[in-house]
């Protein structure tokens, strides 16, 4: 399940992650590697997409958020790059073409909290891929620590505060709790100035998947995990990465 109210507002999205850095980097390196059609599920504004596309690369991009991919649009449109928006669900789409680079970048995947959504997804993936086609994705690996942390406390995230044209200086405070159960971290965001303490108040919610059921789902999906890096400079996975960087192909 995706938050929406937390993707309504795409403006305040962009301006506290303005992308860019070694992710985009890496994601255009390998879209140019395999070349031929790129498809990205949870596009959202377009942080990857938008420059892989810039390179001549034909790009399609599926968001659930009509308001993220209305600024998507918007932000193609002005830089005069062309990108083909779709509205649609990553767990179930029929795009009625294969691809030769498809990505799931930002944690997108781990708004699926469900098992089944995560291995439906797969299987969607896997019936766009082209023969010998790559499906690379990336989400944070969990940490014990920072979870037993996560105890409803409001906190400021002051790597996040941001300065908006329209309201100056905008600081982020998240109150967090971990369901072990679910392995899912139920969050709410805060957005505030000074004079406005309530510029946006969103419920974010966020899927743990931990290293050993990473490769099970990936395979129970019809895929098969080629190699697993722990930085954008590809080096190998361990366990005291901060991330999953997972490089699949059709098993």
């Amino acid at each position: 399940m995706v938050d929406e109210a937390f993707y309504s507002h795409p403006r305040l999205y962009d301006l506290m992650f303005p992308g860019g850095g070694p992710a985009v980097d890496f994601y255009r390196a390998e879209a140019a590697r395999t070349g031929g059609q790129v498809l990205e599920l949870g596009c959202g504004t377009g942080h990857k997409l938008i420059p892989i596309a810039s390179d001549g690369r034909s790009c399609v991009g599926l968001d659930l958020s009509s308001e993220m991919l209305a600024e998507a649009r918007r932000k193609a449109d002005e830089r005069g790059v062309v990108v083909e928006w779709e509205q649609g669900d990553m767990t179930a789409f029929d795009l009625g073409r294969t691809f030769d680079f498809v990505f799931i970048t930002a944690n997108s995947l781990l708004h699926l909290h469900e098992s089944d959504d995560l291995v439906s997804c797969f299987r969607s993936v896997r019936r766009h891929l082209a023969p010998g086609a790559r499906f690379v994705f990336d989400v944070f690996n969990p940490s014990v620590s920072l979870l037993a942390e996560a105890d409803g406390s409001r906190r400021t995230r002051e790597s996040l505060s941001f300065t908006d044209p329209d309201r100056g200086r905008v600081r982020v405070d998240v109150a967090e709790t971990y369901d072990a159960l679910a392995q899912v971290t139920r969050g709410t965001w805060h957005l505030w100035t000074d004079s406005d303490p309530d510029v946006l108040v969103a419920p974010l919610e966020i899927r743990s998947i931990f290293p050993q059921e990473l490769p099970l789902l990936i395979s129970l999906g019809g895929l098969r995990l080629v190699e697993r890096f722990g930085d954008w400079s590809g080096t190998p996975f361990s366990g005291e990465a901060a991330l999953q960087l997972c490089v699949c192909e059709s098993a």
